[in-house]
């Protein structure tokens, strides 16, 4: 991303860029940031945005041998086209001989790294990939969005917020959103204190609210997968009726029964592989690479797993697989299953 950054800054772009990855906060930022660069505010002559597959790799190239009007180039932005999964050789080959005057911004979630296209962008252009990021830069930028607001967190509750909320960016952007607003000056003052006394406040002060645990929990989300992640620890630690209330929370959210075993199955499946890793000696940024999690869940996962023996884990995935196929039968109500599977291992 340092790369993108100095071609924003400097405003010397190349011909073709492409920016995939799993994390689509960065993505959107990114393209807007460059579209904004590369043309005139209000300059929609010289733009063109396609989305989906089934695009038509003709009508790209006619457009990109259209000269710009009255501008320095042309922008066609293309996103989630798959051109970079299958193969589109045409697109290939004009990538090699594209105009001075036009530039291509491709936006994807995935790519074959092997593909004619993907090779010759890489050739002519710049690619970037956006991936998850790790735990530290995503406290960074929470603290950097905190500071912006005029508010403060400790580290202890930024990553809080991470476990409640969970690691996705443009996620966290709204969750943040919610508390910049939760945590407003006129917020904190009742309605007796009156528009006077708030003129009357210390500016300072009213611009240094730190942002609590507290205030999280009050307005933020929780992920179901975080809520299911919870009912396991209590499952681990033997907590019954504390595994069981995450069950009728979520039963509240009207999340299905089944839908609610698929996550615990999944959840366990994923600590019998992580376990599995850590046996053979692997450390966190591997074990994340290989699970294909953010490095911050796999640790939490790491720690998880310790609670439990790999015999253990089989066993419960055993039953899990039982427990579906008795609702499927008809022999056993789906809300009271999930309730004696998770009795059953909590007790």
């Amino acid at each position: 991303m340092k790369s993108l950054n100095e071609d924003i800054r400097s405003g010397q772009f190349k011909n073709v860029y492409l920016l995939y990855g799993e994390e689509a906060y960065l993505k959107k930022q990114y393209k807007d940031r460059m579209t904004k660069a590369m043309l005139p505010d209000g300059d929609t002559m010289n733009y063109a945005y396609y989305e989906g597959k089934g695009i038509n790799p003709s009508e790209l190239i006619d457009l990109a041998e259209t000269l710009p009007f009255f501008a320095e180039r042309r922008l066609i932005v293309v996103e989630n086209s798959n051109f970079f999964k299958n193969a589109a050789p045409e697109l290939a080959d004009y990538m090699k001989t594209i105009p001075e005057t036009t530039c291509f911004l491709f936006v994807e979630n995935e790519v074959d790294k092997r593909g004619k296209l993907y090779k010759t962008v890489k050739e002519k252009g710049r690619i970037v990939e956006m991936g998850r990021q790790d735990e530290k830069t995503l406290l960074y930028w929470i603290a950097g969005n905190v500071r912006k607001e005029g508010r403060q967190i400790k580290e202890s509750t930024a990553r809080y917020l991470v476990s409640k909320t969970g690691t996705d960016m443009e996620n966290l952007e709204k969750e943040l959103e919610k508390l910049f607003s939760y945590t407003l000056p006129e917020a904190s003052l009742s309605a007796s204190d009156g528009a006077d006394h708030l003129e009357g406040r210390d500016k300072e002060a009213s611009e240094n609210i730190e942002i609590t645990v507290k205030d999280i929990d009050a307005v933020c989300t929780t992920q179901i997968s975080n809520k299911i992640f919870d009912m396991i620890e209590a499952v681990a630690a033997k907590h019954q009726k504390k595994a069981l209330n995450y069950y009728y929370d979520l039963l509240a959210l009207k999340e299905p029964p089944m839908r609610i075993l698929y996550l615990l199955a999944r959840q366990f499946r994923i600590l019998l592989q992580v376990k599995d890793l850590l046996d053979r000696g692997n450390d966190k940024a591997q074990i994340a690479k290989a699970a294909k999690l953010h490095p911050f869940v796999a640790g939490k996962y790491m720690q998880q797993c310790r609670t439990f023996t790999s015999a253990e884990l089989k066993g419960i995935m055993e039953e899990a697989a039982n427990t579906e196929e008795l609702v499927k039968t008809g022999r056993l109500n789906d809300v009271m299953s999930v309730e004696i599977f998770i009795v059953k291992f909590s007790a």
